[in-house]
């Protein structure tokens, strides 16, 4: 199942929906009025229970014909984790581009954790506003994202199925000459509108093994990422173990894995975004993510 939260005109906030295999959105609130469907956290916490309720709605829901689509959680509780270096080739990419002032190593020893603000979210087709970068050197990312459905705090790797809701599409934009200069990353990548995601929550039973999802992401047309989920360098069993061994994970925290190879500082000379790109993000069964740049 394909969870999103949409907004019809003149509305101030969203509603959680169904999209549906044509890219119709399906209405739940019309199908089942017992229960509110205006908070994407609060269904996620609401477990199996309402993860049944809302496949019910939706097989006698209406369809939403002026539905816009938001973010699948518009604005998260907290911070989104964000794993950097987590592909073989891309930590290759990032060490050769000489924009990696962090650390010696190509390949890590350990995930390498930020986090990107709530703030930072938007939504699919939202602009990504390059011109909040003053050093005109914004790239993109796209990423595949965990969504955690059950809390826990000193998760083991070998049950971090129980803590998966879902997975969605994050697109990690980066300011790469603020990552560069101010070392920590999260003022080069925490900019206001620099984490597109979306465009759905697919559900975790809809996804046997992760590992098996494929990434693409294309600009302007043009193919420049094209990777296996199954070649992360830490697997998403090893970040939800490692994040969570001294942080709490809540339902509804969002764990964005890496992104691969082809981002924009891995070409000579760098391909930075411009006003008037589009950059779209594609991952097995989620859909597609697709931004304008401004």
């Amino acid at each position: 199942m394909r969870l999103v939260t949409y907004k019809r005109g003149g509305w101030a906030g969203g509603k959680v929906g169904a999209l549906r295999a044509d890219g119709a959105v399906l209405d739940l609130s019309a199908a089942d009025g017992q229960v509110s469907w205006d908070n994407m956290p609060a269904l996620i916490a609401g477990g199996e229970a309402m993860l049944r309720r809302a496949r019910a709605a939706a097989a006698q829901a209406p369809v939403v014909e002026d539905a816009v689509l938001l973010a699948p959680i518009p604005r998260p509780a907290k911070n989104i984790f964000c794993v950097g270096k987590n592909y073989f080739e891309h930590a290759k990419e990032f060490a050769g581009s000489g924009f990696d002032a962090t650390a010696k190593e190509v390949v890590p020893e350990a995930p390498v954790v930020f986090s990107k603000p709530p703030t930072a979210v938007s939504g699919p087709g939202d602009t990504i506003p390059a011109f909040l970068d003053p050093t005109g050197s914004t790239d993109y990312e796209g990423e595949l994202a965990v969504v955690i459905g059950k809390a826990g705090r000193g998760i083991k790797a070998a049950d971090w199925a129980q803590h998966v809701f879902g997975y969605t599409i994050v697109n990690d934009v980066t300011a790469r000459t603020l990552q560069h200069k101010h070392r920590q990353w999260i003022l080069g990548k925490g900019i206001d509108g620099f984490c597109p995601m979306g465009p759905a929550i697919l559900t975790a039973d809809e996804v046997p093994d992760p590992r098996a999802l494929r990434l693409t992401t294309h600009v302007n047309g043009e193919k420049r990422q094209d990777a296996s989920v199954a070649d992360l360098i830490f697997a998403i069993p090893t970040l939800i173990e490692t994040i969570s061994a001294g942080i709490t994970l809540e339902p509804g925290d969002i764990i964005a894995t890496g992104t691969p190879a082809g981002v924009g500082i891995g070409f000579q000379p760098p391909r930075f975004l411009r006003s008037g790109d589009v950059v779209r993000v594609e991952v097995t069964g989620i859909g597609v993510l697709e931004n304008p740049v401004a």
